[in-house]
């Protein structure tokens, strides 16, 4: 299994807006460079991308959960 990573600390959001649906469930398929995520810091979205191609697994962190540099918010297989 391959972990995804948040790059910085802020508030992790698995949707890009509340009446989204999130960016990845569980058996997606995930390629280089797909969104799993953003993380909001001071305002501003970051996105999360994931940097192996895969099948999403899940969320290792709850939607709007504060989140530090390097924790874990998501698994593939």
């Amino acid at each position: 299994m391959a972990d995804i990573q948040s790059p910085v600390p802020g508030t992790f959001y698995h949707r890009p807006s509340p009446e989204d649906a999130a960016f990845k469930s569980a058996g997606d398929s995930v390629a280089v460079g797909d969104t799993i995520g953003l993380v909001e810091v001071m305002k501003s979205f970051i996105e999360v991308q994931a940097e192996e191609a895969g099948t999403f697994a899940g969320y290792e962190i709850e939607n709007e959960a504060p989140v530090s540099a390097g924790d874990v918010l998501a698994k593939l297989k």
